[in-house]
């Protein structure tokens, strides 16, 4: 059985990396796509390693859920270094730190509130 509280931090969850996930797709398609790389490779490198905990995250598997936080860091730093150095797209750099900030927190407190006791 679980809490209401922890099935809303599983909800924050998935919202923060699907969000992650769909702004990111969203960004480098069509809002402000890179003028230095193909648009594929962008995706690939930046999307990709998304879809990797997916299956763990919509099973709620404690163990992926904690591991995919570290996940959620790498697209924090990214958020922080794309607000920080284009003006154009500093909102969206913005909005992933968000997103990653709202996965990274919501999933510890999930992981923490369902850890079974010593």
């Amino acid at each position: 059985m679980t809490l209401p509280s922890t099935r809303f931090l599983y909800g924050l969850t998935l919202a923060g990396h699907l969000g992650t996930l769909t702004l990111l797709v969203a960004w480098y398609s069509w809002l402000a796509p890179s003028g230095h790389f193909p648009v594929s490779l962008v995706l690939l490198v930046l999307v990709l390693p998304l879809f990797a905990p997916l299956r763990g995250l919509l099973h709620r598997r404690r163990y992926t859920i904690a591991w995919s936080c570290f996940l959620a860091l790498l697209y924090f730093s990214h958020g922080v270094v794309e607000a920080y150095v284009s003006e154009t797209s500093r909102h969206l750099g913005l909005l992933e730190v968000l997103l990653s900030s709202l996965w990274f927190l919501s999933g510890m407190a999930y992981v923490r509130l369902t850890a079974s006791p010593a």
